[in-house]
């Protein structure tokens, strides 16, 4: 029977991937075989890079926290080796920069097992449409070139009026 520390710094962990859960917006669950140190180095640049947090996970401890947070159809899911990609600002950023990881590497040796966003589990379906999807920033990029492009060239028009008023004017 473990003693109650080891039952304190396992409820710690479970508690604390509760927390990291509840407070994503997106989390992608993967499986990983095989890949290499540079490879796997690369990953997590990219993804702390993007604001993601991306670690390995036990899978008990994760079950736990997911069973408490009602994601428990993410269980059938937990085997193997298991990572946890979460973000708190983009949902769309892990499920994309992971898939696009999936076909980098070669869905043998890394692929994406599940993934939730707003505590709704995606189906593999979901994450596919998910991960063609732009970030947020790219979205507002758009948008802000949308909604600028109209008023563009408002300066020189505002410049012309005010150059044939001043024409009328002297005339």
């Amino acid at each position: 029977m473990p003693n109650a520390k080891v039952l304190n710094e396992k409820a710690a962990v479970v508690a604390a991937l509760e927390e990291r859960i509840k407070n994503a917006q997106a989390g992608v669950l993967v499986d990983y075989r095989g890949i290499t140190v540079a490879e796997d180095t690369e990953l997590r640049n990219e993804l702390r890079k993007n604001g993601v947090e991306y670690g390995v996970v036990k899978n008990t401890m994760v079950r736990r926290a997911l069973d408490d947070l009602n994601l428990a159809e993410l269980d059938k899911v937990l085997n193997g080796n298991t990572s946890l990609a979460t973000a708190t600002d983009d949902p769309i950023v892990p499920v994309r920069l992971l898939s696009e990881a999936a076909k980098k590497l070669g869905e043998e040796k890394f692929h994406i097992k599940a993934a939730f966003v707003e505590g709704k589990v995606l189906s593999q379906s979901e994450i596919a449409q998910f991960a063609t999807l732009s970030s947020k920033s790219d979205l507002y990029a758009q948008l802000v070139g949308t909604l600028m492009a109209p008023v563009a060239n408002l300066a020189a028009v505002v410049d012309a009026i005010a150059n044939k008023g001043g024409e009328a004017a002297a005339e």
